[in-house]
């Protein structure tokens, strides 16, 4: 076996990106070839895929072997009849998009942050806004898996599709992933600051229905809606709600969606169209995105609660103040993977950004994980959460279904850790 296998102690190396993680991992394995990953994975008892280290939680540590695929050839392949691209899982999205985006084809949506591996986002049920966007595993309608025995399989439509497109990293190391994709397109986008609690009241479905991609900012305090950022596709007649008319004001320069952060990192706006890679994202991929040292969460509840959640939250706002950087919220449209966020249903994601103090970030967890509890909220699997087993177990309806479908496909225990063990049982 000619795999690389390092014991770096690096803070770099072995912690997540923002630093909150520190990894447990005896060794970092860095194979070179699919055949080398796969004789790696036969001959190790227990072992976890380590992506972009963009997670919170410790989804991808082990007190074994972390594997990365980044060693492994960045290949992307483009069937134009099928209007499908394989991609190599290691891949960041910045790269898949960057290569597609040269060749004139796009992906449907992407994250907030282009930093993430495609592989990662999927297995997380990563997502990005609109109305009409699902998460991105909704696109994926392909995998190249390596099984606990060693062997590639080829999971697709005929398959268990649904069950791996947010697997966790519980059903084997995926090595590429094939993407729906579609003609390239421009995409603009604003800012508007000042938005009132009234407005969003009365106006909140139709605001975020007012672009292919609209995300809102606040910090649930009297100051409302800090931000409104609105994407919007060439060549589509959505609906245009005047915001001005509403009483925000438009950004006449770069504003960033963390107060005091460098508005450097993120992408164009003032309503300039540009490539769908370069606008879809909140940040530059060439620049560390959001605020760095942060801890985030987030929580995915029935689009129709977002008004009420919302007003719920403004009765904690005041308490999580000193704590809390900013909070997004976004909408996203149903999708079919058993373990999606945004499963069946219509969704709005309630997103938190929090300064990376873990004291407070746990006093605050429970705080809010109560005041949404009414409207049925699903924990983001990438971010942290105070949420049990039990109570995951009813968020997601088919986690008991998946847990049986790991135990039939990897035995031994192969790909379980810490998180997968607490997880699933």
């Amino acid at each position: 076996m000619s795999d690389v296998i390092t014991d770096d102690t690096t803070t770099a190396a072995r912690t997540n990106w923002s630093g909150n993680v520190t990894y447990a991992a005896s060794r970092l394995a860095e194979p070179t070839t699919v055949a080398e990953l796969q004789q790696l994975v036969a001959s190790t008892p227990r072992l976890t895929a380590l992506g972009s280290r963009h997670s919170f939680n410790t989804i991808a540590d082990t007190d074994a072997v972390q594997v990365t695929l980044t060693g492994l050839p960045p290949e992307l392949e483009i069937d134009t009849d099928r209007r499908v691209a394989r991609v190599a899982a290691g891949m960041t999205h910045a790269q898949v998009a960057a290569g597609l985006e040269a060749r004139g084809w796009a992906l449907a949506n992407l994250a907030s942050l282009p930093h993430i591996s495609v592989a990662g986002a999927v297995a997380t049920g990563t997502h990005g806004s609109g109305v009409g966007n699902a998460s991105l595993a909704q696109f994926v309608v392909g995998f190249e898996i390596v099984r606990a025995s060693g062997d590639v399989e080829v999971v697709d439509a005929s398959g268990a599709l649904d069950a791996h497109r947010v697997a966790l990293g519980a059903l084997g190391v995926v090595v590429a992933v094939h993407l729906a994709v579609e003609p390239s397109y421009r995409v603009a986008q604003t800012v508007h600051t000042g938005l009132g609690w009234d407005v969003v009241d009365e106006r909140f479905e139709s605001i975020m229905s007012a672009g292919y991609s609209v995300s809102m900012f606040t910090g649930f305090t009297d100051d409302g809606i800090r931000q409104v950022w609105t994407k919007r596709r060439e060549g589509r007649d959505d609906a245009v709600v005047d915001l001005a008319a509403l009483g925000a004001v438009a950004g006449a320069e770069p504003i960033h969606p963390v107060p005091g952060s460098e508005t450097a990192g993120v992408t164009e706006q003032g309503g300039v169209l540009g490539p769908w890679n370069e606008r879809l994202p909140h940040f530059r991929s060439s620049f560390t995105p959001s605020a760095g040292e942060e801890i985030q969460a987030e929580y995915l509840l029935p689009a129709e609660h977002a008004v009420p959640a919302i007003q719920a939250m403004r009765t904690i706002g005041d308490q999580i103040a000193d704590v809390l950087f900013v909070s997004e919220l976004r909408r996203i449209a149903a999708d079919d993977a058993w373990l999606a966020p945004s499963s069946g249903r219509d969704s709005v994601a309630f997103h938190f950004t929090f300064r990376r103090d873990a004291e407070a970030v746990e006093r605050a967890l429970p705080l809010i994980e109560g005041v949404l509890a009414p409207f049925d909220p699903r924990p983001h699997w990438g971010k942290v959460s105070a949420a049990s087993p039990e109570r995951l177990h009813e968020a997601y309806p088919q986690l008991g279904e998946f847990a049986a479908l790991a135990r039939d496909l990897d035995p031994s225990g192969r790909f379980r850790n810490g998180f997968l063990d607490r997880v699933l049982g």
